[in-house]
């Protein structure tokens, strides 16, 4: 048995966790919600204090090196493991590295069917959301604002500064032909 993939993919700030809530609530069946946060959260923090781990710059960059690829892979296939057992799926991610981000979780994903939303904001809304919160780097989301989505190839693109997020996941719904929650 087959489960399906909703990959969201867009800069910090952007609105896809409150996309992949809305889309929890709208979609029927019972998909789980994780993303490159549930990643760092569940990493040992040393990770992020090695050299080739993951570096959250205090500008609001963020590198990565080879220990922190080696662990995003492994989360990466087991995620896809979730999907192949039959599990839903709606995946959060910022592509930070591009087209190879996108290129990494179709490998990991294979065959198992995958939506690819792109989660479009101005920078300038992205950084008067990314004020209000008190979790992130001041300038990480005007600097992914537009970074993450060049060279990726999507099914569909949305833009959160215009339309909130219960028609947004309503649009997502009609466009992949899946039914609504009870």
């Amino acid at each position: 048995m087959t489960g399906q993939v909703i990959v969201l993919n867009g800069g910090s700030s952007s609105g896809k966790s409150t996309l992949a809530k809305a889309l929890q609530r709208e979609l029927a069946g019972f998909w789980l919600r994780l993303g490159v946060d549930t990643l760092i959260e569940a990493a040992p923090p040393r990770l992020l204090d090695i050299d080739g781990g993951l570096e959250l710059g205090s500008d609001g960059s963020i590198t990565h090196g080879p220990a922190f690829a080696v662990v995003e892979d492994q989360w990466m296939k087991g995620v896809a493991a979730v999907a192949a057992a039959g599990g839903l799926v709606i995946i959060e991610d910022n592509f930070v590295s591009g087209p190879s981000a996108q290129r990494r979780w179709r490998e990991a994903l294979g065959q198992v069917p995958t939506a690819w939303i792109g989660v479009r904001c101005p920078p300038a809304v992205a950084a008067e959301r990314e004020r209000d919160r008190a979790d992130r780097v001041e300038g990480m989301a005007a600097k992914q604002a537009e970074s993450v989505h060049r060279g990726i190839h999507y099914d569909l693109e949305v833009d959160t500064s215009v339309v909130d997020a219960v028609t947004i996941a309503g649009a997502i719904r009609e466009h992949l032909q899946l039914s609504t929650a009870p």
